[in-house]
């Protein structure tokens, strides 16, 4: 598509991202989410707060709560932010509500997505393909929306996540040996650090989960949804 336009904006500006609007959280929210719809999920629900969460599960008493606040589990949820133990959990059927500190506030934020879109490394090619599909018929207007903020400006991997998409939306031939330069720099820069150390919150088989590029052909779709002044995503899967 020649007039194919892609935008990017930060977290604090995702009111600003128009079009087919992709959020990004590779550490470790939409990772966690690709692997919940993998075990079965059957719905998302994201949310900003765990008072929403919470709520919302009143209305759906069924529901599981998944998320974090400063990485760790939350108190009453019943899954913390980790996407190898999400893998390994029995979610089939499940609707999950979901609330962290960066993607979920992303997705909720942009309220003026004419698509949204959920992303992370396990789940980009299948995206960057749904999206210029939906481009072509939209204005031509993706917006990538990497969550990570960081004041410091330093390379991220939701920036990098973000730079792979461009890279598949504008068909660049060398899109996967930019990513693995890219991540090899991320894992020498002490990124996947924290989850070295065994911690229940941070396990070590979660760096294996979240680098397992294009693991899924499958898209995550969110729609914005409002009840009883709680506004929400709606996410569910659809495969290409």
């Amino acid at each position: 598509m020649s007039n194919l336009e892609i935008r990017r904006v930060n977290l604090q500006e995702a009111a600003l991202a128009r079009g087919v609007v992709i959020v990004i959280d590779v550490i470790r929210a939409f990772s966690v989410a690709a692997y919940a719809f993998s075990g079965g999920a059957q719905r998302l629900w994201l949310v900003r707060t765990v008072e929403e969460a919470f709520a919302l599960r009143v209305r759906e008493p069924h529901a599981l709560l998944a998320g974090e606040i400063g990485g760790r589990l939350i108190p009453g949820f019943d899954f913390n932010n980790s996407p190898s133990l999400m893998a390994a959990a029995d979610v089939d059927g499940r609707l999950l509500i979901q609330c962290t500190g960066a993607g979920t506030q992303g997705a909720v934020g942009a309220v003026h997505a004419l698509h949204q879109l959920l992303c992370s490394l396990v789940n980009a090619k299948a995206t960057a393909i749904y999206a210029r599909d939906l481009a072509e018929t939209t204005g031509g207007l993706i917006t990538l929306l990497p969550t990570f903020s960081n004041k410091s400006n330093v390379v991220s991997e939701d920036s990098v996540c973000a730079d792979y998409l461009e890279a598949l939306l504008s068909r660049h031939d060398d899109a996967s040996i930019t990513l693995a330069k890219e991540i090899t720099h991320l894992e020498q820069s002490g990124c996947f650090d924290f989850l070295k150390f065994g911690d229940p919150d941070f396990p070590f088989d979660d760096i294996a989960a979240i680098l397992d590029i294009d693991r899924f052909d499958f898209v995550m779709v969110g729609t914005h949804k409002h009840w009883q002044g709680i506004t929400y995503v709606e996410v569910e899967k659809r495969r290409l």
